[in-house]
């Protein structure tokens, strides 16, 4: 291939390369999600990918888990460090999934590829997707494990596909190792297929212009995005912003787990302090060091040029300490299968940390965890086939200056994460979908409320066993600014089992039960009594809030016919008031 001469770019000829490479991401994207075997990836989308330089630093990265965002060139930059540039050749593919390495549980995946022209390595395609079981001790995942060994087996960084050849014996451990072999090795190809999507259209551009304007547009696009980064952070005021919470417990026990989050903004540079944070816990909430950067990374970004997409001259501004062997910074053997649920946590605190200092651009506290819900048993439509299924549940985002949070959204950490539409569970598995309704009244009061979660019920047609994972029910989404707290999740099994379940492993249903999973709401943002009486109106109208709620968290009060009673209210309100007074002064 010849390489072009031509040096300097234009503004214009920048920008060109700038898209193309994120529409290439999105190219690699659409190859994955299209070709993958799994719900969870094809339905839920739960998966990112990125094309990077050859320093492993990202040109493009579609629209995926965020969570994610900073890591996979994490991922391709630890290979390098262990084993050297030597190692890659054209035609190779990387697989690994060792929690203290990429930072995440062994059930995410990162395959990647490096990208050679003409003998030179010029970059890389990254890939990472969820891979329904990777031989645990439960299928799927596990809810109760006490050390990474029990969450299935773990993966450093390893080649397995040799100059465009796969890699047999390698690919057959794999195989052999997970409980519905069929699934992995079908997901397995397809983020191959996405790597190779990739190395096709980072040859394509470097064809049209050269891999010397290409690399120099390469570095003024990280230029511009470090300068706009110290930038804003310069706006921000000096000073060092707190904030802390818990989590309510760690799966084994049922003692709280303190987050705590200290922000120092010193002129262009923001420093994240995780010290005081709870020590690695016996239960499955630890998050290696990498994550942690990544999601510290997410919580910045939600701040901070939010539009943008993210490059390798992101984050300049940005450092993160968590001590070794905290929930932060997990050493083996810590169990690490539920990683993100400290960090749902401790972006909300980031985020409310730094409200004095930017009222403007911080929402309140949203609903915070993935919420998820794993089944596993036998269909009987299907020959008693096993199946197994696992998915996140939406809830209820925190409100904001001058708008509602959102209601019945995918937490922050999963960002393009879909849950399944009910055709998905009502075909493929012997579930059938009773309701599925927004949760009226659970959206913190504020001028501007939170969002409200969201009820869903199953009825078992079959016996199985569930695995469920909700939290943030002692410490649910507080407000900001006046603004009031969330109601938080609760689910209820009614059958068999007559309990009320936040977390609970393998947990034995019969046919005919019914499971009735209700996540929590956002924070408000605001005084409620401060809410025009009309939005009120409006939201009870909708389904976001019940009368009773209307008239107790805002002091509007509605008459039969859902009108408003401005005597009563403008009544309701001076009584709230004068009560709230009384309390505060």
């Amino acid at each position: 291939m010849r390489v072009s001469e031509r040096k300097g770019p234009d503004p214009v000829t920048t920008e060109i390369i700038r898209n193309y490479f994120l529409s290439a991401a999105q190219d690699m994207n659409a190859t994955l999600i299209r070709s993958s075997y799994t719900p969870v990836i094809y339905e839920g989308l739960d998966c990112a990918v990125a094309i990077l330089d050859e320093n492993a630093d990202v040109l493009g990265q579609a629209a995926g888990v965020p969570l994610f965002v900073g890591n996979l060139e994490v991922c391709v930059k630890l290979t390098t460090e262990m084993y050297g540039r030597d190692i890659y050749e054209p035609g190779d593919v990387y697989y690994m999934n060792d929690p203290y390495l990429q930072g995440t549980h062994l059930n995410d995946a990162t395959i990647f590829s490096p990208i050679f022209i003409d003998d030179e390595l010029v970059g890389f395609a990254a890939t990472r997707a969820h891979w329904l079981d990777v031989g645990g001790k439960d299928p799927g995942v596990t809810m109760d494990s006490t050390e990474v060994y029990q969450e299935g087996v773990r993966w450093p960084p390893t080649k397995i596909y040799s100059r465009y050849q796969p890699r047999e014996d390698i690919i057959e451990l794999l195989r052999r190792n997970s409980r519905f072999s069929y699934s992995l090795i079908g997901d397995m190809n397809a983020q191959i297929a996405a790597c190779r999507t990739g190395e096709e259209r980072f040859k394509a551009v470097v064809e049209r212009f050269g891999l010397e304007t290409v690399r120099a547009a390469r570095d003024e696009i990280f230029r511009q995005s470090a300068e706009l980064d110290r930038e804003a952070i310069r706006a921000i005021p000096d000073g060092v912003y707190e904030a802390e919470g818990c989590l309510d417990n760690d799966g084994i026990s049922d003692d709280p787990v303190p987050v705590k989050v200290r922000v120092t903004i010193d002129g262009d540079r923001m420093h994240v302090d995780l010290s005081g944070s709870a020590p690695a816990t016996r239960g499955p909430i630890n998050c290696g060091f990498a994550q942690t950067i990544s999601a510290t990374r997410m919580a910045y970004r939600l701040l901070i040029h939010p539009d943008r997409p993210v490059d390798g001259g992101t984050f300049p501004t940005l450092t993160v300490y968590a001590p070794e062997g905290s929930i932060f910074n997990a050493q083996e053997p810590a169990a690490c299968q539920w990683y993100f649920t400290p960090l749902g946590l401790m972006t909300d605190l980031f985020i409310s940390a730094l409200a004095p200092a930017i009222p403007d651009k911080v929402a309140a506290a949203h609903y915070g965890d993935s919420m998820v819900v794993t089944i596993a048993g036998r269909d009987p439509r299907r020959g008693n086939a096993p199946f197994l299924t696992i998915e996140p549940t939406a809830g209820g985002w925190g409100g904001y200056k001058g708008g509602d949070g959102q209601d019945v959204l995918i937490n922050n950490v999963n960002g393009a994460f879909r849950d399944f539409p009910v055709e998905v569970w009502e075909t493929k598995y012997p579930i059938q979908i009773g309701s599925y309704r927004i949760r009226p009244d659970t959206g913190g009061p504020g001028k501007w409320r939170g969002g409200c979660g969201v009820s869903r019920e199953y009825r078992f047609e079959t016996d199985a066993h569930v695995y469920l994972w909700f939290e943030r029910s002692k410490t649910p989404a507080w407000g900001l600014f006046g603004g009031g707290t969330a109601v938080g999740p609760e689910n209820i099994f009614i059958g068999s089992r007559n309990e009320r379940r936040l977390k609970g492993n393998a947990l034995a249903v019969k046919a005919g039960d019914v499971m009735v999973l209700n996540t929590g709401g956002g924070g408000g943002y605001g005084d409620p009594l401060e809410r025009d009486p009309e939005a009120v109106r409006a939201d009870v109208i909708n389904g976001y809030v019940t009368r009773e709620g209307a008239a107790r968290d805002y002091g509007v009060v509605l008459t039969d016919t859902l009108e408003i009673d401005e005597e009563a209210t403008a009544r309701r309100r001076a009584e709230m008031a004068r009560a709230r007074d009384a309390v505060e002064g």
